[in-house]
């Protein structure tokens, strides 16, 4: 039997609101809004090969819209990659956010 080997990203948004955003509401965090913009840093980032390369096995497993906590599983040989492209991430839709890695860990 074969054993797929993933990582588990534990990342943190931090909205900002200093930012002058004039008429703009925080948006909720969800795992579509999470997933949609880690694949679209990636695809800017890396390219069309990179995507297809570390969208195989990536998935938002569960986002908390309280505490902002996401859990993001990813395979062992493209988290750097995945891990860069949230790196650069500035924004989710229009609003300002930064995320910040907790932990990264993995399962065997």
């Amino acid at each position: 039997m074969v054993g797929f080997k993933n990582r588990y990203m534990v990342m943190e948004v931090f909205m900002d609101p200093n930012r002058d955003q004039v008429g703009v509401d925080p948006i909720i965090i969800t795992q579509f809004n999470v997933s949609k913009t880690i694949r679209d840093s990636i695809l800017v980032n890396f390219g069309e090969c990179g995507l297809g390369s570390a969208i195989g096995p990536f998935l938002v497993k569960y986002v908390n819209p309280v505490t902002n906590l996401c859990i993001i599983r990813i395979s062992r040989e493209d988290y750097q990659k995945v891990w860069a492209a949230i790196t650069m991430v500035r924004s989710i839709g229009n609003y300002p956010v930064v995320f910040n890695m907790l932990d990264l860990s993995e399962k065997r």
